[in-house]
């Protein structure tokens, strides 16, 4: 059975950093772009990040970028969003989700990720 595997998050104070990491089990994910999504109470699951399959190409929202980094190692099909200077408005469980036939940039929309990680609480206070 595959499986996304997250960790990393937690409690942080506004400024903070955290690094958030999903290791997939069951097959190897080094052929499948790579989502982080992140949905706060009350509201819908939002993209974070996206990263092709072998690094070359990375997308992210606007509320995040410039603070927050996704990256990949396939050696340890592994893949890490480092969350820096994060906010309060940053809390929300975080997912990683693994598209299984990336095509154009629909990057975004999470109908397309066919594997999905349980979700690690993510909380910031200011």
């Amino acid at each position: 059975q595959v499986q996304l595997v997250e960790s990393g998050g937690g409690l942080v104070q506004a400024g903070g950093s955290l690094r958030l990491s999903c290791a997939p089990s069951g097959r190897t994910f080094s052929s499948y772009r790579m989502g982080w999504f992140r949905q706060a109470p009350g509201k819908e699951r939002e993209f974070v990040a996206a990263i092709s399959w072998n690094g070359g190409r990375t997308y992210y929202a606007d509320s995040v970028k410039g603070r927050f980094t996704i990256s990949r190692d396939n050696a340890k099909n592994t893949v890490y969003l480092q969350m820096n200077s994060l906010k309060p408005e940053d809390t929300a469980v975080y997912y990683c989700a693994a598209d299984r036939h990336p095509s154009g940039y629909d990057y975004s929309d999470y109908l397309k990720y066919d594997y999905w990680g349980q979700g690690t609480q993510v909380t910031v206070s200011s």
